[in-house]
């Protein structure tokens, strides 16, 4: 049985979660997107997040910073998943538990996990995925099998930036997990785009978001690699693209490639590779999550940088946000000093 304390915290998440959402479904709803963080560790006492996928969520719990016996720590995620489901007005079959918890080295950085410990209600038999809207595209998201659900949300602006830049030019999408830089460069006019990825999962996966959305009409190409691999190769054919999409995961330590990629300290290899694939005046749209990244231009050479994270960051995630950079390649000729930082 809950305790009088969990009903009272259970009572503040429930107003805080109907007052967000409410707020957000008004946006949501005029720039036609229905899916959107409702909830973000407001309360300290309540250590969940909660994402509204249309009419479904998903209530992520983190770890406390104290042990909770397990048995009273399931009977407070299921209070606050009734209290949830009543605030959004969605069934409570349809809002499903994940745990985010710290693993090892050797498995904390893998972007989908195995989907342990998601749930809805026990014994319910549900489909696992569904198509979303997000600025009038569409995307499959899978709310049980993983621990990320197939879009990352806090990119939202990231994404429409990305559609705004895209007509007529050569896209280059890498580590580019399922697809969704990709449907928005296709649905903003781009010529071509590549997404690059070593899961063949999320290769398939990206090619049914883009047949969603009706772009799959021969400008889009899935390549099974990684990231260093491809770009290397490119070099070598001469081939150059116009803008390219770098969101690395932090740590990728795969079975698949040699060696491993820490983003702190191989981000400037990762980018000098981008930028000779890039066309002069060429884009680079730089995010990542690590906090011990430190961004230094003059590592870059030949290029100009410009932290754009203030407008990458969405009003549903400010409070965990990532850092985003715009790199353009110099022209040839002249133009801005390759150390040269632009004003945000």
């Amino acid at each position: 049985m809950p305790t009088e304390k969990d009903v009272e915290q259970s009572r503040f998440f429930a107003n805080r979660v109907a007052k967000r959402d409410k707020h957000l479904a008004k946006w949501a709803r005029r720039v036609d997107t229905d899916c959107y963080r409702v909830y973000d560790r407001d309360i300290p006492e309540v250590p969940v997040s909660l994402d509204r996928y249309g009419e479904a969520a998903v209530l992520y719990l983190y770890e406390r910073p104290y042990d909770k016996p397990e048995a009273e720590e399931s009977v407070w995620l299921e209070l606050m998943a009734t209290v949830a489901a009543e605030a959004l007005r969605l069934d409570r079959g349809h809002i499903f538990i994940k745990t985010r918890k710290r693993l090892g080295i050797e498995e904390q950085y893998v972007r989908n996990g195995d989907g342990a410990g998601s749930r809805g209600l026990p014994g319910e038999d549900v489909a696992s995925e569904r198509a979303v809207r997000e600025h009038g595209l569409s995307f499959i998201v899978n709310l049980v099998d993983y621990i990320d659900t197939g879009l990352f949300m806090d990119h939202r602006p990231a994404r429409a930036m990305v559609r705004a830049m895209s007509p007529g030019k050569r896209v280059l999408n890498l580590f580019c997990y399922t697809g969704s830089f990709s449907v928005y460069a296709l649905a903003g006019g781009a010529t071509e785009v590549a997404g690059v990825d070593l899961s063949n999962t999320y290769l398939s996966w990206a090619e049914r978001n883009v047949a969603l959305n009706g772009l799959d009409d021969g400008r889009y190409r899935g390549v099974r690699s990684d990231a260093a691999g491809f770009l290397a190769r490119e070099a070598g054919t001469g081939r150059r693209w116009d803008l390219i999409i770098l969101d690395p995961p932090t740590f990728s330590n795969s079975k698949k490639v040699e060696g491993f990629l820490d983003v702190a300290r191989h981000w400037p290899a990762l980018v000098c590779s981008c930028l000779a694939v890039l066309e002069p005046g060429g884009v680079i749209v730089f995010s990542t999550n690590a906090r011990s990244l430190r961004m230094e231009p003059a590592l870059v050479p030949g290029a100009a940088v410009e932290d754009i994270s203030g407008r990458t960051i969405p009003e549903d995630f400010r409070g965990h946000p990532h850092r985003t950079w715009m790199i353009r390649k110099q022209e040839s000729g002249g133009g801005l000093q390759s150390h040269q930082v632009l004003p945000t």
